[in-house]
């Protein structure tokens, strides 16, 4: 009778960490940054109709990379739960922290049990009336849940990019000056990357109930010039 298969549990962790940091490194990077207006998202996406930054709620915002088809169903969970307790409760009852922990609950189900680990990260933004207010979340490939304040980086080369972003942080948070100090991030010192290279949002600290807002090519353009 033949012995079974045995793999020890660290071993098993390893490789399947290892395996979803390479699914995820073949991605480009995003940032999500606070600014004046709100909280600036940037990531680099040459695709026009592939999004990689979505709406969740009024207030709530979805990022996500690594496999696109992966964090997409990702996004459509959160959309489906966020509509769900608005119904329930009231709008004002969706918020960020509880997204998050199903998102974590669900990716880390997926690292421990199912036939392989997501190749994704994700961020949830949710934007404040102030600064003090905002709330980044970024979820890794193992439902690790990273609190982060001020700015967050994920994706490929995301130790880099951070290192850029520290390194070139602008003197005020004007919106152009966010985003400018966001795009040279996530190009570096060898590249460039123009308004159609790049998608871009803002959560914006408005009044108004639905804060999301996609930032277009032509703004994006004047921004940057």
């Amino acid at each position: 009778m033949s012995m079974p298969f045995y793999v020890p549990p660290e071993q098993m962790v390893k490789d399947r960490a290892d395996f979803a940091r390479k699914g995820i490194s073949r991605g480009r990077a995003l940032i999500a940054t606070q600014c004046a207006e709100g909280i600036l998202i940037v990531a680099e996406n040459p695709s026009s109709t592939l999004r990689k930054i979505s709406e969740i709620y009024d207030r709530i915002a979805f990022a996500g990379v690594g496999k696109y088809n992966e964090f997409d169903q990702l996004r459509m969970l959160g959309v489906r739960q966020a509509d769900l307790t608005g119904f329930q409760y009231s709008r004002r009852d969706v918020e960020a922290r509880s997204l998050v922990n199903q998102y974590a609950q669900a990716i880390g189900h997926e690292f421990t049990s199912g036939a392989k680990p997501l190749e994704v990260e994700i961020l949830v933004a949710e934007v404040g009336d102030d600064k003090n207010g905002d709330r980044l979340f970024h979820i890794t490939f193992d439902g690790t849940v990273l609190d982060e304040h001020g700015f967050s980086v994920i994706g490929g080369d995301a130790e880099a990019v951070l290192a850029r972003l520290q390194e070139k942080a602008p003197t005020d948070d004007s919106l152009g000056a966010t985003l400018r100090a966001a795009v040279s991030a996530l190009a570096g010192p060898d590249r460039t990357l123009g308004p159609t290279d790049i998608e871009t949002a803002l959560l914006s600290r408005t009044s108004r109930r639905r804060r999301f807002e996609r930032i277009s090519v032509g703004t994006v353009t004047e921004l940057l010039g």
